[in-house]
């Protein structure tokens, strides 16, 4: 017998309508839905960007467990878990759609779940469908030019740390930065302090119906935002050498 696929059903950050015709036709292939939760029972946001496509949740839709924590062992087990409850169905020839909100490349629990997945059963094949980044949805949402001409951009975590920033400044026109929730007073204390508030954007749940865009980010200094936030920021005082038809010139 075939076995079925592990699909990485990428559906974008939020807007029904960003989901490619790819993502849209295993959706109703007749693949086993799975969609993560944080705890049993949870909220869903890779769901509900599902459920506003008008489709039809199928009956038999699972749910995997994967808390947010950074306690390595905690998460083994959860992905071990969910490897436990798919393979089955991929080993009887089913294919299974994960579904990933923004993109399936990009910060996403769907690379360790295939890991253990294959782990499992090495003969099992994986597919990974390309989504809508939240960062490229919220550059369009609010008229940011990520990259113009040779510019360039670094995608960077809240948790790669404040003090890291300083050493990609002199790098990159464009910061990406990601996760910002448990670091929002700090970033926007070292926004000020270079000068770049006026530079940069605050939004949260880009492309969902509730998405929230701030431009003046120093309002929101105290506030406790949503995990699904990020802030994009230029460098418009980045010093570099002169560029010439797409390669940079070393400064002599």
């Amino acid at each position: 017998m075939q076995k079925g696929k592990l699909i990485a059903t990428s559906l974008g950050p939020g807007d029904a309508g960003l989901i490619t015709r790819k993502a849209w036709a295993v959706m109703q292939s007749g693949a086993l839905w799975c969609y993560p939760v944080r705890r049993k029972g949870g909220k869903s946001h890779a769901l509900g960007i599902a459920e506003r496509t008008g489709i039809d949740m199928p009956a038999d839709a699972l749910e995997l467990v994967f808390p947010m924590t950074h306690d390595s062992e905690v998460l083994a087990r959860a992905w071990a878990r969910a490897a436990d409850k798919i393979v089955p169905v991929l080993q009887a020839g089913r294919d299974v759609a994960f579904l990933v909100e923004g993109d399936a490349s990009t910060f996403s629990t769907f690379t360790y779940l295939a890991r253990y997945v294959q782990n499992i059963d090495a003969d099992i094949g994986v597919e990974i469908i390309a989504g809508v980044p939240s960062y490229n949805a919220a550059a369009a949402s609010t008229a940011f030019p990520l990259a113009e001409t040779d510019d360039t951009v670094a995608i960077v975590p809240a948790g790669y740390g404040l003090d890291e920033l300083d050493a990609l400044l002199p790098h990159f026109d464009t910061l990406i930065l990601m996760k910002v929730k448990p670091l929002m007073d700090g970033i926007i204390d070292w926004l000020e302090a270079r000068n770049l508030l006026i530079d940069a954007v605050f939004v949260e749940k880009a492309g969902a119906p509730e998405e929230r865009i701030v431009r003046d980010v120093a309002l929101l200094k105290g506030e406790k935002v949503n995990y699904l936030s990020l802030m994009l920021v230029r460098n418009p005082n980045r010093k570099r050498g002169e560029v010439i038809r797409g390669c940079k010139k070393k400064d002599t």
